[in-house]
């Protein structure tokens, strides 16, 4: 693990720190910056970085989970699914016990319901092999980090003629995400960490209107300390100069194009739907994928019947503000109370990419980190 571990480095994270507080002294006024990706959100509470950063720079969690994201209707429709009783209904694990109007998918398959975990869509798949007089349906949600494994597993499922498989498609797309936050005038940001396992699949080119059109900075960064760090240097550079530019800190991994591969296996397999409805963001156009009519044999939502209903969050529950970046998790009124990740009221705490499931993990261990380099130094061990 030493490649990994060069990227925890204390002595280098101490360097950083030092330059980001002589930027941050330069500094007109303080600044917000979001990170966009849940993977961003959790690895900055796990090392304690929101709380050893200049208080000059505040920042901000974003609508980057893709479970956090999923309205209470879309759950409801996963579990109508599952009451067919000749459907096996496979779902990652995360999505289990994500709470729809009545009950999860976990309370469902406690009640009767063949509902089984996964860790990758070709588990489905071979689930679909094993069962050939049942209907496997897979519960497919995530970014476009996760769509091409799905695509590829319905093309797979296609030249295999796998006829008792299909797929509950619930993907989204992150630039319309991106461009409902910036079109919101109640949400003043000055820059944004952009998510490093999306750009891996779509490269840096898509996010170039944030900095032409809206003129903000964006920095697409890798998950180890050292590289929001380094990310975090990055964009107080751009304000700085008063630069706005797409930079590409995780070039180890991201390339500007993206990964050829994997858009094509999307592109033959989704088209985009004319609107998806988002928890916190409301129905936003063109920001959801649905499986193409070429392949519409595959399509639960064409196989099955689904309510397709809208159904309001829990009144206490403050999801959508937390995942829009107006509120902090600790400003939820029902946060670590009546809300925890046994009994999760919002999605925020349930999936292991959000916001309030990172701050309930994490939160108290980083706010024991300090505030500022003698602490960091005393407590290296941490990264």
């Amino acid at each position: 693990m030493k490649y990994v571990d060069e990227f925890r480095e204390p002595r280098k994270a101490l360097s950083l720190l030092k330059e980001i507080e002589k930027l941050s002294q330069q500094l007109k006024k303080p600044v917000k910056i979001m990170e966009i990706c849940g993977g961003h959100t959790h690895s900055i509470f796990k090392y304690g970085i929101e709380d050893i950063l200049p208080k000059t720079i505040e920042l901000i969690h974003g609508p980057g989970c893709p479970v956090c994201v999923m309205p209470k209707g879309k759950l409801d429709d996963a579990i109508a699914i599952s009451q067919n009783p000749n459907v096996i209904l496979a779902t990652f694990g995360d999505t289990m016990r994500v709470p729809g109007s009545k009950s999860s998918l976990l309370q469902a398959k406690a009640r009767g319901a063949d509902i089984r975990m996964v860790y990758s869509p070709l588990d489905s798949l071979q689930i679909a092999r094993d069962n050939p007089d049942k209907e496997i349906v897979f519960f497919a949600l995530g970014f476009e980090t996760t769509a091409p494994s799905t695509a590829l597993t319905l093309l797979q499922a296609a030249s295999e003629e796998i006829n008792n498989f299909s797929m509950f498609c619930n993907h989204v797309l992150v630039i319309p995400a991106l461009k409902a936050l910036l079109d919101n005038p109640d949400l003043q940001l000055d820059g944004f960490v952009g998510p490093g396992h999306v750009s891996m699949v779509i490269g840096t080119d898509p996010y170039e209107f944030i900095c032409q059109k809206y003129y903000k900075p964006i920095v697409i960064s890798g998950f180890e300390p050292l590289d929001i760090f380094q990310s975090v240097w990055m964009l107080l550079q751009q304000i700085l100069e008063n630069r706005c530019e797409v930079e590409n800190q995780y070039n180890r991994f991201v390339e500007k194009t993206g990964n050829s591969v994997a858009i094509a296996a999307m592109n033959e397999v989704f088209e985009v739907r004319e609107n998806f409805e988002w928890r916190g963001l409301g129905d936003l156009p063109y920001s959801g994928l649905k499986i193409r009519s070429d392949y519409a044999q595959f399509d639960a939502e064409l196989k099955f019947p689904v309510p397709n209903l809208k159904v309001a969050d829990h009144k206490a529950c403050q999801c959508g503000e937390i995942l829009k970046g107006v509120l902090k998790p600790w400003q939820c009124k029902v946060f670590g109370t009546a809300c925890t990740p046994e009994t999760p009221i919002g999605t925020c705490m349930v999936s292991s990419e959000g916001a309030c499931a990172a701050y309930y993990k994490y939160g108290r261990f980083s706010k024991m980190v300090g505030k500022g380099m003698v602490e960091l130094e005393k407590t290296s061990n941490i990264f």
